[in-house]
C-alpha cells in the first residue's frame, strides 16, 4: 500500500502501524536516492560550465540553497554500492576439530566486511552480512548485493565469472590463481611462495536473472579479499566517476607486514565489459 490516505483507513491498529512503518521506510529510501541524483546532477552542471547562480535561476531557488545542496546530502558515489541496505555475502567453511562444527569465516573476511560497512555508512547506507555455508550456494538475484571470497568457497561464482570477458579464476596442482581470458597471463599469489602479498579480483558481474548486477570481491587467499575491500573503500569516488554502475573487473595486489595491510594497488586496467550494466 503506497497511499497514506488509504493506509489511515485500516481498522486494525497493528496492521496500520506495520503498514505505516513500511511506507515511511520506502519513502525515506526514495527521498535519499532522489537527493543523491539531484546532487550528482548539480555537480555535472557545474563541471559542464554552469555557475551556481545560473543553476539557482534554472531551479528557481537561491544561490545559497544550491551551495547547501552541493555540500550536504548523500554523496553521489553511494550508487556504486547500491540504492538501499547492503547485503554482504561471505563464503564460509566448517570449523575443524569439533564434533558439532559451525560455519565460520576468516578474520580477514570479517575485517573486509567491516571496511565495506564503514564505507556504506559514510555514504548514507546500512549494511549487514551473511555467511554462506558449504557448498556455497549463494543467492545472487537480489539488489544491493556484495559477494566476497573466491570460487574455492563459492563454486557457482566460477560459472558467473564466465560473463567477464577479461578475467577468470582457475586452479591446477599449484593452487588457485587469476588469469587473463585474452592472453592467458596468470596472477599467482605471492603468498604461495612465502611472500607477504596476495592478488584479488574486483568486479561487477551480472545477476543470473538478468535483472541487475552485484559487486564481487575475491582474493586468491583471505588477505586478497581484505585488500579488494580496501581498494573499493579508498577509490570509490574515482570508481564511480569512471564507471557509474557499469560492469567491470580488475586485479589488485595487496602487501602486508605480518597481518597488517600496508598497501593496495591496481595492477591491471579497469576492464569495462562492453554492453554490461
Amino acid at each position: 500500500m503506497d497511499d497514506p490516505a488509504a493506509l489511515a483507513k485500516i481498522a486494525d491498529p497493528r496492521e496500520r502501524a506495520s503498514a505505516a512503518h513500511q511506507l515511511i521506510d520506502d519513502y525515506q529510501a526514495a527521498i535519499g536516492e532522489l537527493s543523491r541524483v539531484r546532487r550528482e546532477s548539480l555537480e555535472e552542471l557545474l563541471s559542464g560550465g554552469m555557475t551556481q547562480t545560473q543553476i539557482a535561476d534554472m531551479l528557481h531557488m537561491s544561490r545559497s540553497r544550491v551551495s547547501q545542496l552541493l555540500s550536504a546530502g548523500l554523496r553521489p558515489e553511494r550508487a556504486f554500492l547500491g540504492a538501499g541496505r547492503l547485503t554482504v555475502s561471505i563464503g564460509g567453511k566448517q570449523e575443524i576439530g569439533r564434533s558439532d562444527p559451525g560455519d565460520v569465516i576468516s578474520a580477514e573476511s570479517f575485517s573486509a566486511y567491516n571496511t565495506l560497512a564503514e564505507l556504506a555508512r559514510s555514504v548514507g547506507l546500512d549494511a549487514g552480512y551473511e555467511v554462506v555455508p558449504p557448498p556455497g550456494h549463494v543467492h545472487l538475484n537480489r539488489p544491493n548485493l556484495i559477494v566476497m571470497t573466491s570460487p574455492r568457497l563459492l563454486p557457482f561464482l566460477g560459472q558467473i565469472m564466465e560473463a567477464d570477458p577479461k578475467l577468470r579464476f582457475a586452479s591446477d596442482e599449484r593452487g588457485w590463481f587469476i588469469k587473463s581470458a585474452d592472453t592467458d597471463e596468470e596472477y599467482r599469489s605471492p603468498r604461495d611462495s612465502g611472500q607477504s602479498a596476495d592478488y584479488g579480483y574486483v568486479g561487477r558481474l551480472p545477476r543470473p536473472d538478468g535483472k541487475g548486477s552485484f559487486l564481487y570481491l575475491a582474493g586468491i587467499h583471505a588477505q586478497g579479499t581484505l585488500g579488494a575491500a580496501h581498494f573499493i573503500a579508498d577509490n570509490i569516488s574515482q570508481l564511480y566517476k569512471e564507471l557509474k554502475n557499469r560492469r567491470f573487473s580488475a586485479v589488485v595486489k595487496s602487501e602486508y607486514d605480518g597481518k597488517k595491510l600496508i598497501s593496495v594497488e591496481r595492477i591491471t586496467p579497469l576492464y569495462r565489459h562492453e554492453g554490461g550494466n
